[in-house]
């Protein structure tokens, strides 16, 4: 570590921030649905979850390795590249937080890391081989592949249970729920962990600290362990406030065969060493949940808006890391400009937060905000072509939402220019 200059120095530190955000921002990934469904407390949540991302950052380094060596060309390549690209990253993830989407932060770095590179060396930089092989394709099959899982698997544990006690079936629902956010939390930490090792390891590289090809050392997973570990205690309440109750009102069954169908996907990704985006893959797994219980409801413009932002992160944070990127290249004032507005953007961002507060408080099941999101178009016309009585909806225990859809009966009124008894 005594060859660290300064500006690899700055790198180190912004990757680590990423990392810090990374953890707030994809909370939700792991513990969303387990405070949804009343499993656990919220704070009782974030802490579990931080400590299992922490122990997960050691199990694998197959990611990071994918990252440091394989999407972009390391000859040629500038520390300046790499800082470019983490503004990009970091500035993506702190917007999407403030609006309370569950975008990919994965790709946040890789589209900043991808538009840097390019707006540095041209596009033969890019390694669109392993682009498409190891970041896109695994981004389009993810999310479908965990939300069949997730709808079969809801449907095999309604069948299941259907004979016997429900409430008995609840609270072992629940212990299971609680064991399978964990392995998604462990999950989490062998993937997203090691995106900052790699990009820590690709700077060292660039920098002439470590040979080409070396696996990253040991400071460098502690440190990033710990970053994404405090990141996820902290809580992004505001994403998983989104992904418990925005997407779809989930039961213990529900989150359980979600959180399981998303860890199973994540740690095989892990092991042959598709960097897939955890947020993709956790949030098609509870919207397969709410198509798996027979009268479960997505509510298709949350969901909406979080397919485009999807979309829109590689490209966005792309931008931002070229702009950043050609501010950098024009030398030591440059590297200082980019930082300050990097300071600037998310202050201004943490300060718009503050207008709408989200904490532990706002994201437990009881809270007032679930009824905020109206409901969708299929639930709606169903509900007015063949209304259910009122009464059998409490009996059944139907979710609040469907009776929301019901139309309450017109007040009579009084028409003085009809005549006393005359019909309408």
């Amino acid at each position: 570590m005594e060859h660290i200059t300064l500006l690899l120095a700055i790198v180190i530190v912004t990757a680590l921030v990423f990392d810090f955000t990374n953890g707030f921002h994809d909370t939700a990934n792991a513990m969303a649905t387990t405070i949804s469904t009343g499993a656990l407390k919220p704070k009782t949540a974030v802490a579990m979850s931080a400590v299992l991302n922490l122990v997960g950052a050691f199990l694998s380094v197959e990611v990071a390795k994918t990252i440091s060596g394989g999407i972009i060309n390391e000859d040629g390549l500038k520390t300046e590249v790499i800082f470019a690209a983490l503004v990009g990253a970091i500035l993506w993830n702190l917007l999407t937080w403030l609006v309370g989407l569950p975008s990919s932060s994965s790709h946040a770095l890789f589209g900043g890391l991808i538009g840097a590179a390019v707006m540095s060396m041209g596009w033969s930089s890019v390694n669109g081989g392993t682009v498409v092989t190891k970041v896109l394709l695994p981004a389009v099959a993810a999310p479908i592949v965990a939300g069949l899982a997730a709808m079969l698997a809801t449907r095999l544990t309604y069948r299941i249970s259907k004979k016997t006690d429900q409430k008995a079936t609840a609270k072992g629902y629940r212990a299971g729920q609680i064991a399978s956010a964990g392995l998604v939390s462990l999950a989490h930490g062998t993937n997203d962990a090691q995106k900052t090792m790699g990009i820590i390891t690709l700077a060292l590289i660039t920098g002439g600290v470590l040979a080409p090809g070396a696996n990253p050392p040991l400071w460098v997973i502690v440190s990033a362990g710990m970053a994404i570990a405090m990141g996820t205690y902290l809580g992004g309440w505001r994403i998983i406030r989104t992904m418990g109750k925005g997407l779809t009102d989930l039961a213990p069954q529900q989150g359980f065969a979600a959180q399981t169908s998303a860890a199973t996907a994540i740690l095989a990704s892990s092991h042959i060493g598709f960097s897939l985006s955890t947020t993709q893959v956790c949030s098609g797994a509870v919207m397969g949940s709410g198509l798996g219980r027979k009268g479960g409801v997505v509510r298709w413009s949350t969901a909406t808006r979080m397919f485009v932002a999807w979309g829109l992160t590689l490209p966005a944070a792309g931008l931002v890391g070229a702009g950043a990127e050609f501010l950098t290249k024009q030398g030591p004032w440059g590297v200082g400009l980019t930082a300050l507005l990097l300071i600037s953007g998310a202050a201004v961002i943490w300060k718009l937060s503050r207008r709408d507060s989200v904490d532990h408080t706002s994201v437990t099941p009881d809270a007032a905000d679930s009824a905020e999101e109206p409901a969708g178009v299929v639930t709606t016309a169903i509900a007015a072509v063949s209304p259910p009585p009122i009464a059998a909806l409490v009996e059944s225990g139907a979710s609040a939402e469907m009776k929301s859809t019901i139309p309450a009966p017109a007040p009579a009124v009084a028409d003085p220019a009809r005549p006393a008894g005359a019909t309408l």
